[in-house]
């Protein structure tokens, strides 16, 4: 389980493929602290750490996870946000963040606000019932307050720290990011649809 706060970005030092997996090598300040087989978040999809050596650690997306998020996309070079898991003593500070990304979404206008930054994003509509104004949501793993919802879209505000420590700041129209919906909307959508 995680939060949704991001704890740092990562650099892609290397992708390889075998069969319909890809993996991707990590450069990160917490990857020497890893161990194989932990629970890691990457721009909010929950990968299991492979090998680490060097300051980097590596994963690897099945292609269930690459047809369900943005990972195909990612190329050597790209920043991507980082989360260990919630440890259980710990403080939730942002929202409730399982790692397992529901689709993925357009980001259709980035708006500087002269100290702060609004982005709006595009999803499909079947989720609509799912999103909610003031409600949370995680966009690449980063639990952010949702506003100005309408049927298949939503605008969040972003604060000078948030920008400025995760990978949201390279983010442009058009660009595609993971979205995982609040897990207690999706557990009361289901009870109130059977």
């Amino acid at each position: 389980m995680f939060t949704g706060i991001v704890e740092t970005t990562g650099l892609i030092t290397g992708i390889s493929t075998a069969g319909s997996n890809r993996s991707f090598w990590i450069q990160s300040p917490i990857s020497d602290a890893l161990k194989v087989d932990q629970s890691v978040a990457h721009e909010g999809v929950c990968l299991t750490v492979e090998e680490v050596k060097n300051g980097t650690h590596r994963v690897t997306a099945i292609a269930e996870t690459l047809a369900k998020t943005n990972l195909a996309e990612w190329h050597q070079g790209g920043l991507v946000n980082l989360e260990r898991c919630m440890p259980i003593n710990g403080r939730l500070d942002g929202h409730i963040v399982q790692g397992h990304v529901d689709t993925t979404a357009i980001c259709t206008g980035v708006d500087h606000k002269n100290g702060s930054w609004q982005y709006s994003f595009e999803f499909d509509p079947a989720f609509t019932h799912l999103v909610i104004e003031k409600g949370s949501i995680a966009v690449n793993g980063t639990s952010l307050t949702l506003f100005n919802v309408g049927k298949n879209n939503f605008t969040v505000a972003i604060i000078p720290y948030t920008y400025e420590h995760t990978s949201i700041r390279h983010l442009k129209q058009g660009d595609t990011v993971n979205i995982e919906f609040d897990i207690i909307g999706k557990y009361v959508s289901r009870m109130t649809t059977r």
